[in-house]
């Protein structure tokens, strides 16, 4: 559930009571914990964390106007979330998160940047925190672009062997024509 909020300040007083007061508490941990580099904004609907274009002027892959989303917090319809970019773009960032995160004997309910939870309680704030700490902009840049260009060579590979499919498809059902 995306919201038309232009700011930071407009989207929380949005939110009903119980949600503003979570989400506040997360977003609070997020500032503390964000490195150097990093600004905060609205970015698709929620409030963003990311690489402003004056460091990493390609932007989003997705949408090179928008800066380089980083993490992001949302009130959704059926839950709150975190979205954490670090652990999708770096699989050893990922499982020391889940492992840390287990740890604290809460439940994870993840995707696969996304973590949602129901009340503040369900999430153990000093996970959130190390995870966002452990990513200074230049590695974060660094796994984003290395992860980016693996997925951009392997659909890039995938449609040359598409495109050979078909031609050669193409070419047996000229060969059978004749």
């Amino acid at each position: 559930m995306q919201s038309k909020a232009k700011t930071v300040k407009q989207y929380l007083s949005e939110l009903p009571g119980d949600r503003r007061e979570a989400i506040e508490a997360v977003r609070t941990v997020i500032l503390k914990s964000l490195p150097k580099g990093y600004e905060e904004g609205m970015q698709y609907g929620m409030i963003g964390y990311y690489v402003p274009h004056s460091i990493y002027p390609n932007g989003y892959h997705c949408d090179p106007k928008q800066p380089l989303p980083f993490a992001s917090l949302a009130s959704q319809k059926n839950h709150m979330a975190i979205y954490l970019m670090c652990i999708y773009t770096d699989s050893d960032q990922e499982a020391r998160f889940r492992e840390a995160w287990l740890k604290t004997g809460k439940k994870l309910d993840m995707g696969k940047s996304c973590i949602r939870f129901k009340k503040l309680e369900d999430v153990p704030l000093e996970v959130v925190a190390a995870a966002i700490k452990r990513a200074p902009v230049k590695k974060y840049v660094k796994n984003y672009e290395s992860a980016i260009g693996s997925r951009l060579k392997t659909k890039t590979s995938s449609r040359a062997k598409s495109t050979t499919k078909k031609k050669k498809t193409r070419t047996s059902a000229s060969k059978r024509r004749d």
